[in-house]
Order: structure tokens, then C-alpha cells, then sequence
């Protein structure tokens, strides 16, 4: 069947072109977000890459599977991106306050949330046979911002070893490297990686315990109650606010920030539950004094590790159409 449509397609068959690349367009956008950080940035590179393969069709020997062609024309227009200047600009909304002193100031300031809803029955759920990370982990957060701090050969070639399972030859094949090279860069990308990953498993999505410990976070984080909160967190776990830069370390930092913030702030009115990255997360809603009605103010997100929140993660409400969040709700 993808012969015939190959042929057709070749012919200039758009209809043809659609059925050949389609099946695979869900785990070629996480593999461009994957690579970039940002669900619009993967959006865009997307777009550009089934593009290219269109007009690069003629040009397909059949050496390898559709498949594994795009993934080498997605990779190669994220690459592009990356050795460019043609991210689009970030803008933060500045808070309501000063901050409090960061523990350190953040260098992934365009990373965006993934709505799990996007992830439903995608390819890259069953990699190949020496993939290292498991598809949970290999779409969290941390993971994403992680690879944000590699360089951009090392992020491609961890994601297509490790993440899609290639092996060293086929991922150089697919980046024009040597296999030298590739095995070069995974060694540097994978020890860069390691030191990253929880120290215990996050509870499974949905679980009594994963459902225990976010009605409990929720409960406080409505009503700012910053001891409840600060009594969910880990030790060592983050207080971030991408795009802006400030971070926070630990439970002294995060009470510090939460009460600045509780200083400026009315009382959350309502939050509702959505879930990115695979994690738990939730549109927060704050009642307009004039109005009356729910206004969101952001998108908060939390992981988990073993019994405690690592970190929580707000985002701003231009990501709130990617999780069918509406802007205002009736009270």
C-alpha cells in the first residue's frame, strides 16, 4: 500500500502524499518539540519539514522507510532552526511584584508545556531496541529543558539513539555524521542527561497516589496556604515561571517567592485539571473584582518524584488554547 501511494504521490498526488505522511505527523511534532522546546517552534518545523518532503519526494531512493526519511528531513529543518536566528522571540508578562533573589536565573526561557492529549497513540510509544529512556520519561519537563542545554548535535543524536531507539549507524546515516561521531556526542550527551533523572519513579498517572497528592496540592495552592505547599515539595525541588527567568531551590526559596506572591495576589477562585508533559497540571482562575467572572492567569504544572512534588512549573495563558482552556469561565 505505501508503494502505491509512493508512486502516486511521486505523480504529484496530493491526497496520495496526505495518506503517506500523516500516520507518522503526531510523533514527528513531539520529535520536533523534542528538539526544540517549544510546542509553536514544533509546530512551525512541522510544517517545514512536510513541505521539504514534498518538494524532496522525487529525491526519496527508498533506501530506507518513509518514516525514518522524514525523521531525517524533521531533524535536519530543527537542526536549521537551532544554528539560526529564526526562533520566534519570546515575551514575558512581568509580575505584580519584585522578586524575591533566584537561586539561579534560567537559561530555557522559551519552554512550553505538551498537551498529553497529543501524545494518544503515537509511534515513538514503542521505540526501537536500544532505547534507552521510556516514553514518560522522555516527555517531561525536566527532560525537554535538560535537552534544551545540549548542544545541537548532542540533543539530536541522544533523541534518535536513545529516545527513538535508531542504532549508531542509521542515526548517522540520518545526521550525514560519522558513526565516531555519533558515538562521541551520545557519550557527552548521555552524561550530561544522567545526572537529571529523578532519584525516585513519579507515581503512575492517575494512581491513588498521584490522585492523593494533587488534591492536596491543589487544596493549598487555592488558598496560597504556603506551609501546605512547601510540605509537599522535595528538598531540592524547583519554583519556575518560564518565559521569565527566575528560579527558586528548595523549600527557604520557595517560601520566599510564594510569599511575595501571596502579598500581590487574590486567592485562586478555581483550577482546572488538564495534563502535559505527562503530568498532572491545571488553568488557574482568579475572579475579575468588576465582572465577576474566572479569568485564567496561567497554566501550573507539577512533577512528581516518589511522594513529593519536584517541581512546579507556571506558565503563561498563551498556552492555554493547546489545552482547550478557555480565558474566562462563568462563575
Amino acid at each position: 500500500m505505501d508503494a502505491e501511494l509512493l508512486e502516486r504521490a511521486r505523480a504529484g498526488d496530493r491526497d496520495a502524499f496526505t495518506a503517506l505522511v500523516d500516520p507518522h505527523r503526531g510523533e514527528l511534532q513531539l520529535h520536533c518539540y523534542r528538539m526544540l522546546g517549544s510546542l509553536q517552534d514544533a509546530q512551525d518545523a512541522l510544517q517545514e519539514t512536510l513541505l521539504a518532503a514534498w518538494l524532496g519526494l522525487p529525491g526519496f531512493e527508498g533506501r530506507s522507510t518513509i518514516r525514518t526519511w522524514l525523521y531525517r528531513v524533521a531533524t535536519n529543518r530543527c537542526l536549521n532552526v537551532l544554528r539560526s536566528s529564526s526562533r520566534r522571540p519570546v515575551t514575558a508578562t512581568p509580575l505584580p511584584m519584585t522578586p524575591p533573589e533566584p537561586t539561579r536565573m534560567g537559561e530555557v526561557t522559551w519552554l512550553q508545556p505538551y498537551p498529553d492529549v497529543l501524545l494518544d497513540g503515537l509511534t515513538d510509544q514503542a521505540p526501537g531496541p536500544e532505547a534507552r529512556y521510556e516514553s514518560r520519561e522522555a516527555v517531561s519537563l525536566a527532560f525537554v529543558t535538560m535537552l534544551q542545554l545540549l548542544p545541537a548535535n548532542q540533543r539530536a543524536v541522544l533523541l534518535l539513539r536513545d529516545v527513538l531507539g535508531y542504532r549508531a549507524s542509521e542515526a548517522a546515516d540520518l545526521l550525514g555524521l560519522t558513526e565516531d561521531a555519533v558515538t562521541s556526542a551520545l557519550k557527552r550527551a548521555r552524561a550530561a542527561m544522567d545526572g537529571a533523572r529523578p532519584a525516585a519513579p513519579a507515581p503512575a498517572a492517575g494512581s491513588p497516589q498521584e490522585r492523593e497528592l494533587t488534591e492536596r496540592f491543589v487544596q493549598a495552592f487555592i488558598e496560597l496556604d504556603i506551609d501546605a505547599i512547601v510540605a509537599l515539595m522535595s528538598d531540592d525541588a524547583w519554583v519556575k515561571m518560564p518565559p521569565l527567568p527566575f528560579e527558586y531551590r528548595g523549600h527557604d526559596a520557595a517560601r520566599e517567592f510564594f510569599a511575595a506572591i501571596r502579598a500581590h495576589r487574590r486567592s485562586i477562585a478555581k483550577m482546572v485539571p488538564v495534563r502535559a508533559n505527562g503530568q498532572p497540571a491545571w488553568g488557574s482562575y482568579m475572579q475579575d473584582p468588576g465582572s465577576g467572572a474566572l479569568r485564567l492567569t496561567g497554566l501550573i504544572t507539577i512533577a512528581i518524584a516518589g511522594e513529593r512534588i519536584c517541581e512546579t512549573i507556571r506558565f503563561e495563558t498563551t498556552v492555554a488554547p493547546y489545552f482547550g482552556l478557555p480565558r474566562t469561565l462563568d462563575d
